[in-house]
């Protein structure tokens, strides 16, 4: 392979390379993503553990969604806040919330409602709620 060969290798690499963190963002989605990942009996509560990912081009620098629980015959069981914090663009991270009161076992489904606080710099309007998706490990439906 001679010079000019070499070069258009070169080149060609220096394309692709580019064009892969691009594609990894692209492959993240553009909003966020929630997971009811799981359900933990503690003394006389329920350990709710989500893991959540930005996937916007910018930090998000608080996010606060409202959640609806409801038992498992469908009945509200209560309406609560549950603050995500800061959430870095394109790095999970794991939230857990203790509910006094709560029967994990009684949980039948939890509703993401509402984003009550969504802010950071450079992020668009409705940016914690369009796109939004939403996945669950356990027997509890997460829906939105």
């Amino acid at each position: 392979m001679g010079f000019r060969g070499i070069h258009l290798a070169l080149s060609l690499v220096c394309l692709v390379a580019a064009a892969l963190p691009g594609q990894a963002e692209e492959d993240q989605g553009a909003g966020v993503r929630i997971e009811l990942n799981s359900l933990d009996p503690v003394e006389g509560a329920c350990r709710i553990s989500f893991v959540i990912q930005n996937g916007h081009g910018h930090d998000i620098d608080n996010a606060v969604f409202e959640a609806v629980l409801f038992d498992a015959e469908g009945r509200v069981e209560r309406l609560t806040l549950f603050d995500f914090g800061a959430l870095p663009a394109a790095r999970p991270r794991v939230r857990q919330f203790v509910v006094p009161g709560l029967a994990c076992d009684g949980l039948g489904r939890v509703l993401i409602n509402g984003s009550e606080t969504c802010a950071g710099d450079g992020l668009p309007p409705g940016a914690c709620m369009e796109g939004l998706e939403l996945e669950s490990r356990t027997d509890v439906e997460l829906i939105g």
